[in-house]
């Protein structure tokens, strides 16, 4: 194995025994290496500049001679004698030997006292695994310790700096190799790893490949006048010996101004910026593997530094109070370690079906790749920076790259033996990008805010490239995508971030009769995906406070005005539906809603896969996606997220049904490919929340699925608070970050700051000043954009091209394989990808009956939805049977049969009487008891019997009543007791009523001397008098009635409806 030391060995004096990392030393050199000695034929290198001394170089055209790949090396390693030891961190020490002038001249033979080997003394670290107990006896040579790197990834996270030794003369075990054949030259080489040198006056770029086999070189001038950069590309490729030559002439120029050192190893390029003063160039410092596609690596940024482009060895910074530096502070609020990606050799700007169809239309012309890069300027978040670049460089995205803003994630399906890699990759918007409450809408550009599109890659890795075998490049048919979007509702509608205010009102700024900001959204949808748009609108129809209401109708009409212009068969299917109100409703089954529209939306679009002809796809036929989904709701979070998770899954089945993978196309929830993927989906709603909100999802699939209510109760509760807060104190900052690194904003001389600005709105919109073309109002799509998708078909390759090998045209085996590189299983991205293993519980597998398949349900727990909609068909059949049918279901599921035909089934027995739980099980407990705690256990179980007893009668009593003669003779007296009731009542006794009856004594016993005292008031006896007239027409009504209660109480109901408030109402009539 290889031993790799803690730093790269740097140039030093012979007369140093080690070297320090911050002040490396100086070139140890004689006379044949003077700046004197090196007149002759022009340097070699086309960028060298100023560096190699007033005497040797003038101006561009310097004499240093041309470094031919058949020299002898000019420098060699000093090795550490036998008796000498150095530790892991200690550097070699390197001495030069003379270089003839000429090539005729031969070099003089060199003698080294000692074997040009190292030695190292390594401390033995404490081993990250668990040792097993069964292995080998260790040989002699294993009983060094090897130090063990704490990366999880194949390659460590931090980029190790450029080896600036003798390469020929290295340890024989390093792990980087020299290939000398000339094929490993042919095909595509990028570069992956840069190291960054200074000098007083220059910064130099020195970029390798993946083998470390070839170079290039980039200066940088620190000198140059403030606003101006000056960079100097060499496009010559060097080996690794002739950098090694380069760098130390660099060094042996520059010794009376401090030397050439090294300021760090990066890993990419983001570009340049200026803000106030001098331009800063931003470097990716560290990485992680995040994702594979198709042999190629995505990775996430871990870490970044920002070197300012200033002369000196040791830049000043910005004063403290200054404008550059608050410029910077601002820079330094937008965290670029969460949620950026990057790929060398993978355009993750563009779907998967774009990269295809480029690539194949580039060998429909003849040509091994496409001329130039197509990266999408939409979702490059550093295009701003990359702009410097591309003006003073000819090949600015060699050097440098385009990241993206989102979400990356990638997990594996294990099916028997079958690998499935589920990739997920979301990219944002960096036009009209910002915070939730300070971006809504539309510009007048057409771009909305929360501009996200979704893609999901279902490939199974049978083969790792995107080629297909016998040369058929990039028709591979083991890979599939499908495509969705979401975005705020294209209007001009704003809400006003108050912290007083959880939710602010909804307030139209501009209605414009014509949508014009819809309409070149549309258009831009139509040429990023095709025809038709589904748009899967998910905002409320009904509030108290109309808010996402107002948006539902003004959304609505403008869909049906562009629609009368757009051809029947590429109009805009439009699906208004209040999913908020539906998941609040038991009548109404949210994820079988979504499902139904999954399925439609899948049968419209389509999806790509990949292949070598069209037609049947088990004939490895391809097919493209035409059109897409787009959802949004109010905010574009949770209820979107949840849409998109149900069409995702449904896309999914269809992906897996084209793969061969399954028979159908559908998956059930609950199984282990679903609960996969609903985490995937989980985290990639919860990114695109705290990018665009500041907090996770408020409502998950758990949420609108019905499960854990009570134990996501309180987490959505928490997020809302979270989301609040972020609103209303934090949002301002993002903000200017994101208009600071977008180049939304931009310094000019007596311009207002960008922190005293009151608003950003004119940052994010067109001038009104400039005159632009107004676009047609009824003819406002792009014909072109109409137009179906097609994949064009390959011809047969040239007989140049056949010939070449895979490598010339993708570098896939050198970014994933790692030729002659050595490294571990616990190291390689691949064996430490999530799968669907990780679900399967290893102890229910030994016995042989467990379901290995990732289809099969493995939840316990049966779905509130579910159980609702088995309520209902089971209240369904409850009503549509019969009395009789039920009570026969009832009392054959517990043995009572109801008396036929007037004959008693027989009983069946009792039920033997229940032992006591303590003194019959365990009677030895009972034998120390008192004889009181004896009573208590046999008053209990004379208790049970006779409350079980009692029980058996009311049910028997239930089932088959018994009515006795009295109670039968008082039903009939109750009965009957209406129909013997006299109509006219008289004083007159009837003729069998009983005289001794206790009614005629009570009746009877008013005596003369009490009817005699009984009175009435005047008042009453008008009153009565008024009563009982009746006048001659007694239905007409005359003003001296109004006075009356009931008919002030019938005109004010006849006035308002209603009887409330009568007596204000009697005071107001009365007065």
């Amino acid at each position: 194995m290889a031993v790799t030391t803690g730093s790269s060995p740097t140039f030093s004096n012979p007369s140093s025994s080690t070297n320090s990392l911050s002040t490396p030393p100086q070139l140890d050199t004689d006379d044949s290496l003077s700046p004197s000695s090196l007149v002759g034929e022009p340097c070699g290198m086309s960028s060298c500049g100023s560096d190699m001394g007033e005497e040797a170089c003038k101006g561009m055209n310097c004499e240093i001679p041309v470094l031919g790949r058949s020299e002898p090396s000019i420098v060699s390693v000093r090795a550490f004698p036998e008796d000498e030891s150095a530790s892991v961190t200690t550097q070699p020490t390197i001495t030069t030997t003379p270089v003839p002038v000429t090539a005729d001249e031969a070099p003089a033979p060199v003698t080294p006292s000692h074997p040009p080997s190292l030695s190292f003394r390594l401390e033995a670290p404490e081993p990250t695994y668990p040792q097993l107990l069964n292995n080998p006896p260790a040989s002699p040579i294993a009983n060094q310790p090897h130090r063990i790197s704490d990366d999880k990834d194949e390659e460590s996270s931090v980029p190790k700096s450029f080896d600036r030794s003798d390469f020929k003369h290295c340890h024989k075990d390093h792990k980087e190799f020299l290939h000398d054949d000339e094929k490993d030259f042919e095909g595509v080489r990028r570069m992956h790893k840069f190291t960054l040198y200074e000098t007083a006056t220059r910064f130099y770029i020195v970029g390798s490949d993946l083998l470390d086999s070839r170079f290039r070189i980039l200066k940088i001038d620190r000198t140059a006048e403030i606003g101006d950069l000056s960079i100097t590309e060499d496009e010559v490729v060097y080996t690794r010996e002739e950098t090694a030559k380069l760098l130390a002439t660099i060094e042996d120029g520059n010794i009376s101004t401090g030397g050439l050192k090294q300021k760090c190893p990066f890993w990419g390029l983001l570009g340049f910026i200026r803000f106030t003063g001098p331009y800063y160039m931003l470097l990716i410092t560290k990485r992680s593997i995040v994702a594979m596609i198709g042999g190629h690596y995505v990775y996430q940024i871990d870490s970044t530094e920002l070197v300012p482009l200033t002369a000196g060895m040791a830049p000043k910074k910005p004063e403290r109070n200054s404008e550059e530096a608050r410029f910077v502070s601002i820079l330094g609020n937008l965290d670029l370690t969460r949620s950026f990606y990057f790929s060398y050799s993978y355009d993750i700007t563009r779907t998967l079906q774009h990269n295809i169809i480029r690539q194949r239309e580039a060998l429909g012309k003849g040509l091994a790749k496409p001329g130039d890069h197509d990266y999408n300027d939409m979702f490059a978040w550093n295009h701003y920076l990359l702009e410097p670049a591309k003006s003073h460089m000819r090949n600015a995205y060699d050097w440098c790259m385009p990241i993206v803003h989102g979400y990356v994630d990638q997990a594996a399906i294990s099916v028997y033996g079958r690998v499935i890699y589920i990739t997920v990759i979301a990219r944002r918007s960096r036009y009209f990008a910002g915070a939730r409450f300070l971006k809504r809408g539309a510009n007048d550009l057409g771009y909305v805010a929360n501009d996200v599109e979704t893609e999901q890659i279902v490939s199974e890795m049978l083969t790792t490239s995107f080629h297909a075998p016998m040369k058929n490049l990039y028709s591979n048919p083991n890979y599939t995508s499908y495509v969705q979007h979401r975005g705020s509702i294209p209007l001009f509608w704003t809400q006003k971030n108050d912290a007083a205010t959880p939710k602010p009102p909804v307030e139209m700024n501009l209605v414009d009769p014509f949508f014009s900001a819809a309409a070149l959204h549309f258009d831009d949808l139509f040429q990023r995906y095709g025809a038709p748009v589904i748009v899967l609108n998910l905002v409320k129809s009904r509030e108290r406070t109309p808010r996402e209401s107002i948006l539902l109708k003004e959304f609505t009409q403008a869909i049906n005005y562009l629609n009368q212009f757009l051809p029947a068969e590429k109009s805009i299917r439009y699906i208004a539906w209040d999913m908020s109100r539906a998941s609040k409703s038991r009548d109404q089954d949210v994820i079988e809603t979504l499902e139904t529209i999954a399925e439609n939306v899948l049968n419209t679009t389509g999806f790509f896969h990949n292949g070598l002809k069209p037609g049947n796809e088990n004939e490895s036929g391809y097919s493209l996606q035409n059109g897409v989904c787009r959802t949004n709701c109010i905010d574009c979070l949770d209820r979107t997220n949840a849409a998109q998770f149900v069409i995702g899954k449904r896309a999914l089945g269809h992906q897996l049904h084209a793969l061969g993978v399954i028979s159908g196309t559908s998956i059930d929830y609950d199984t282990d490919a679903v609960n996969l993927f609903t985490h995937m989906y989980h985290d990639h709603g919860d990114t695109i929340a705290v990018q665009y909100a500041g907090s996770h999802l408020v409502n998950t699939m758990e949420t609108y699925r019905k499960i854990n209510q009570w134990t996501s109760h309180s987490r959505d509760m928490l997020e809302s608070f979270k989301r609040y807060y972020n609103n209303s104190f934090l949002d301002g900052q993002r903000q200017e970050a994101y208009n600071l690194f977008l180049g939304n904003y931009i310094f000019a001389q007596g311009q207002p700051m960008l922190w005293d600005l009151s608003t950003d709105y004119y940052l994010h919109h067109a001038d009104p000043r400039l005159l632009k073309r107004r676009r047609s109002y009824v003819k406002w799509w792009t014909p072109k954009n109409l137009v179906e998708r097609s994949m064009p078909e390959i011809p047969p390759l040239s007989d140049e091209l056949a010939a070449r090998p895979y490598c010339h045209f993708d570098d896939y085996w050198l970014e994933y394989y790692r030729p002659k590189a050595l490294s571990s299983f616990l190291k390689v991205f691949t064996y430490n990808l999530n799968s669907t293993l990780r679900y399967i519980p290893v102890k229910m597998t030994q016995t042989g009956r467990y379901d290995l398949s990732p289809f099969t349900v493995r939840s316990n727990h049966v779905d509130h939805h579910h159980a609702e909609n088995a309520e209902k068909k089971a209240k369904v059949e409850r009503d549509s049977e019969t009395a009789e049918g039920r009570l026969k279901k009832i009392t054959a599921l517990h043995g009572w049969l109801p008396p036929q035909n007037g004959i008693a089934p027989p009983q069946p027995p009792p039920p033997p009487p229940r032992k006591s739980s303590t003194i019959s099980v365990y009677p030895e407990l009972s034998r120390g008891f008192s004889s009181p705690t004896k009573q208590h256990f046999s008053l209990g179980k004379d208790l049970m019997q006779i409350e079980r007893r009692d029980m058996d009668q009311a049910i028997e009593r239930s089932l088959n009543p018994v009515l006795g003669e009295e109670e039968a003779e008082e039903y009939k007296r109750y009965m009957s007791h209406p129909l013997n009731l006299p109509l006219v009542v008289t004083s007159e006794l009837p003729e069998d009523a009983d005289p001794d009856f206790v009614y005629f004594d009570y009746v009877n016993n008013a005596s003369p001397e009490a009817a005699a005292g009984m009175t009435a008031k005047a008042e009453d006896v008008a009153l009565y008098d008024e009563f009982v007239e009746v006048p001659e027409n007694p239905l007409s009504v005359d003003e001296t009635d109004r006075e009356k209660k009931r008919y002030i109480a019938y005109q004010r109901w006849i006035t308002t409806g209603n009887f409330k408030h009568l007596r204000n109402y009697v005071g107001s009539i009365r007065a």
